[in-house]
């Protein structure tokens, strides 16, 4: 089975309704960052999906809802 890109694989999942999870290094690529990047969005309440084993997966729609509302909040001194 041949790897599919995320634009590929939205579009394959589109007819159910369903969005495809990124896993931690998915997301890290998608947004060129860091683990400690994506580990400290979670703590500051980035959406997760729990997994089986303590694992974790990101809706990247959410990803990207839960980042504008936090690039419109103003920023606390």
């Amino acid at each position: 089975m041949a790897t599919q890109t995320l634009a590929e694989r939205t579009q394959t999942l589109a007819p159910t309704g369903l969005s495809p999870l990124l896993t931690t290094a998915q997301l890290m690529a998608l947004y060129g960052v860091s683990n400690w990047t994506v580990n400290q969005w979670v703590i500051k309440g980035c959406p997760v999906e729990p997994t089986a084993f303590r694992g974790r997966r990101f809706n990247p729609e959410a990803v990207r809802a839960w980042h504008a509302t936090q690039a419109a909040e103003p920023v606390s001194v």
